[in-house]
């Protein structure tokens, strides 16, 4: 009868002899914080040191982890080819809006710099761009006043240089904290993509995760040659709205990088570990000299 009786307290438990307990201490104390890092897809436990060399790639599922701008260029560009241009450049906030300013500082807290798009200069496989990098963790990437001034920069750059316009979108839409400031950049961007069909300038985009709103509603969805990497969140409407609207069962990948290349809005899926060869080729493809680092961000 003592089978089906419950047993209480430790009773039965292994009993940890105290060296045991020193030498687990000890083996914990050896090994230094920051080591290792769960991947958010599958949960793999991952080496820092491998995951850093795969690009914040899960080597187990594949799955692409968020980059900062920096990171971002740092995995995409020539070594020591990047010059920073507009750097200090930041929005005021026009409409007073409540916890604008809050937000804002907090953002410039987790990027160092004062606004979402990171724009300059480089070299890609050896080939002069004029480039722009989105980085999420300033308001979620969205489209102010700053975001757009620094694309028409970087475009008016590209077409005085004859150089491409390389741009990686990572946003959430326009600003709404700006009102119709925000909403512009939309028309304001999309104008400066029509200048560079005009003139003939390379313009290349690449959709990370997310690529929403505004953004895939203007300047992200015009590219020459448009890239993004797997498994990319790439939609107008986020998924709550979406799904108030339902009339048909989407695909298991719906809203995702793959469905908009099967449905020819994207012209290919790159993983992040090819990203830099096929930017070079296709700067190649269209007309680029290699040259050295190009310098300067005048207009």
């Amino acid at each position: 009868m003592a089978w089906f009786t419950r047993r209480s307290g430790n009773e039965g438990s292994a009993i940890v002899p105290e060296h045991e307990k020193k030498r687990v201490a000890e083996a914990q104390a050896a090994v230094p914080v920051g080591s290792f890092i769960k991947c958010a897809e599958c949960g793999a436990i991952l080496y820092n040191r491998d995951f850093e060399r795969d690009l914040k790639v899960c080597s187990k599922c594949g799955h692409h982890h968020p980059l900062t701008a920096d990171e971002r260029i740092a995995y995409t560009v020539d070594e020591n080819s990047f010059t920073e241009h507009d750097r200090d450049l930041s929005s005021v906030d026009p409409l007073d809006f409540p916890e604008y300013k809050a937000k804002a500082e907090k953002g410039e807290k987790n990027t160092g710099r004062s606004d979402t798009m990171v724009r300059g200069t480089a070299t890609i496989g050896g080939f002069p761009v004029s480039l722009l990098v989105a980085d999420f963790r300033f308001m979620g990437g969205s489209m102010g006043s700053v975001f757009g001034e620094k694309f028409v920069r970087a475009a008016d750059y590209a077409m005085a240089n004859r150089v491409a316009c390389v741009v990686f979108v990572a946003s959430g839409g326009a600003r709404m904290q700006e009102g119709l400031f925000g909403l512009m950049q939309m028309a304001k961007t999309s104008g400066s993509v029509a200048q560079m069909a005009q003139t003939g300038t390379p313009y290349i985009v690449v959709l990370t995760h997310p690529t929403t709103g505004g953004a895939w509603a203007s300047f992200a969805a015009l590219g020459d040659v448009i890239y993004a990497e797997p498994k990319a969140y790439v939609a107008f409407a986020g998924a709550r709205v979406a799904s108030q609207a339902k009339q048909f069962k989407e695909p298991p990948n719906y809203q995702t990088a793959e469905f908009q290349q099967e449905w020819g809005k994207v012209d290919r899926v790159v993983p992040r570990k090819e990203m830099t060869t096929t930017l070079t080729r296709s700067l190649a493809f269209f007309g680029g000299k290699p040259s050295s680092p190009i310098d300067g961000g005048g207009q």
